[in-house]
């Protein structure tokens, strides 16, 4: 049986991991921009999650050739009206997780757990064919802690709770593949890809 090859449209090594493990029973074989020796680029200016995963996957097909993982995903926090939500990678001036939470948590200071409500939303595009693509989709609600907690994970992981929780993703570890935002969306994008090898 010849082993059905997928792109994953991203240089974002926790969603690699994450993606890989939750796939990881099917028979495909998941390849990185770093296992094929070359540098995914692609513009994230669309104007929603849907959008900006609909661009990586096909800049994936295009690029590569093969069908492609597409995925954006964000943290919408009530308090600042849906921030930051498509910009949850760069909403800090330093592009990075670090500045990130810090920001979020000085915009959050002082401000009571019941107003501290949020949702991680996932977004997965697969692009089986510049006309072909489907849409899957996650979220996961929960609410922002009050300091970092947990060295799991990456984004905002230290700083979220889900709901039904009292750790952040960061603590979870494991559990996080079973409950995320991200993990609702491959759940059904692998239903969709054990039908579509069978």
């Amino acid at each position: 049986m010849k082993i059905m090859k997928i792109f994953l449209a991203t240089n974002n090594k926790g969603k690699i991991k994450e993606i890989k493990e939750i796939l990881s029973d099917l028979n495909i074989e998941l390849l990185t921009p770093k296992d094929l020796k070359i540098k995914f680029v692609c513009k994230e200016d669309g104007d929603s999650f849907y959008e900006n995963a609909y661009k990586k996957a096909i800049t994936g097909l295009l690029q590569t050739g093969y069908i492609s993982i597409g995925e954006d995903s964000g943290l919408m926090i009530d308090y600042l009206n849906g921030a930051p939500g498509i910009k949850s990678s760069h909403f800090a001036k330093k592009k990075n997780d670090e500045e990130n939470i810090k920001k979020v948590l000085r915009l959050l200071k002082g401000v009571e757990k019941e107003k501290r409500k949020a949702k991680f939303k996932c977004v997965i595009a697969l692009s089986l064919s510049l006309k072909k693509v489907k849409f899957f989709e996650g979220e996961c609600e929960g609410y922002i802690s009050e300091k970092k907690m947990g060295d799991k994970g990456f984004g905002y992981d230290p700083i979220f709770i889900p709901k039904g929780y009292n750790k952040t993703f960061a603590l979870l570890g494991e559990e996080k593949n079973k409950i995320s935002h991200r993990a609702k969306a491959l759940f059904q994008l692998k239903k969709f890809l054990k039908e579509l090898i069978s």
